[in-house]
């Protein structure tokens, strides 16, 4: 039986915040590396989930949802999306059923890029009568994609259509990780997605937004995990905020964080926080490149 020839590539996942790009990435690769909350623009990097197999090797890309900038992180949220445009060999533009998009630049890049295009409708289980298809219709008005596929990445239905064109269109060249591989980010990067999906959840209004987590030591013995973070906040009255009435809040986050942890890394925790303020960070540049925003 003749083999077949070995597919490598990157696949870029982009689209507007809350279309369900995280949990579409990890769906296709099994793990929970993206935080996934209710709330938009929960993903701040750009995060690699590898899945590999005999033949192939799928190097996937989450991005941050595409928005308007305001303020120096979302430029740089900005930038980790355009990047995406230009090293990618595949991308998933992922949309849902109520979406639009007029106007935008997004749907001029798309048209521009060299890389085939496909176009993922998410959320199809929420679909009333003909609205799916009138939808994908919408979509092939305003731009030709190589592909269309129809996804729920929440009750998983669709996500093997979606492998199967990612494989049909990757290049083929040799793995680019080792096969065991699952992301490009490390230990101490999780930890702080996890705490800081534990803030988006426990927090209203500005409060996650004003967040960032830092994990300022990752010890492993061989039974337990001692961890500890700074969460950091913008302003004294939010530091209040965070902890709560006798440290509560704080308790709640990291209880919730510590149980989730154990899950990712099949350990004991031990997880300690502390509430820090840096004043303004999302709109200062030092501030953003301490923080891994920028090289």
């Amino acid at each position: 039986m003749e083999s077949r020839p070995h597919k490598a590539g990157y696949v870029s996942i982009i689209g507007k915040p809350n279309v369900g790009k995280s949990t579409l990435m990890n769906a296709m690769v099994g793990e929970r590396l993206s935080i996934i909350t209710s709330k938009a623009q929960t993903t701040r990097h750009r995060i690699m989930g590898i899945l590999s197999g005999d033949d192939f090797q799928i190097i996937y890309s989450d991005t941050p949802g595409i928005i308007k900038p305001e303020y120096e992180l979302h430029e740089t949220m900005m930038r980790f999306v355009t990047s995406s445009f230009e090293d990618s060999d595949l991308i998933l533009f992922v949309t849902d059923l109520y979406e639009k998009y007029e106007g935008e630049k997004v749907i001029d890049y798309l048209k521009e890029v060299k890389v085939p295009v496909i176009l993922v409708m998410n959320k199809i289980d929420l679909a009333k009568g003909s609205q799916a298809e009138d939808k994908v219709a919408y979509w092939k008005e305003l731009m030709d994609f190589h592909d269309i596929v129809m996804v729920s990445a929440l009750e998983n239905i669709g996500i093997e259509g979606v492998f199967e064109k990612i494989i049909e269109h990757l290049p083929e060249h040799p793995a680019y990780f080792p096969k065991d591989t699952l992301t490009d980010k490390p230990e101490r990067f999780f930890v702080d997605e996890m705490i800081r999906e534990k803030i988006f959840k426990q927090y209203k209004m500005e409060i996650p937004y004003s967040c960032e987590v830092v994990t300022t030591s990752f010890k492993e013995d061989e039974n337990i995990i001692r961890i500890s973070a700074d969460i950091y906040v913008e302003r004294d009255s939010q530091k209040g905020i965070v902890i709560g009435h006798k440290g509560e809040s704080l308790k709640k986050v990291g209880t919730a964080a510590r149980e989730d942890l154990e899950i990712f890394f099949g350990k004991k925790i031990f997880l300690e926080t502390h509430v820090k303020v840096e004043k303004d960070w999302r709109k200062k540049e030092a501030k953003l490149k301490r923080f891994g925003y920028l090289n």
